[in-house]
């Protein structure tokens, strides 16, 4: 069995800009959340 090399590190180029799309949305989606429950979050009644 062969293994075509260069085409293997194509494949690998392309697995990373995939991982690194998903990492990048999920830290956005991370970021919004984090705003909203800073602008929405419940607030302390002073007494």
């Amino acid at each position: 069995m062969q293994i075509n090399f260069p085409a293997f590190l194509d494949s690998l180029l392309i697995l990373v800009q995939g991982w690194a799309g998903i990492f990048v949305v999920i830290c956005i989606i991370w970021a919004v959340v984090a705003i909203l429950n800073n602008v929405t979050g419940k607030k302390k009644e002073e007494k």
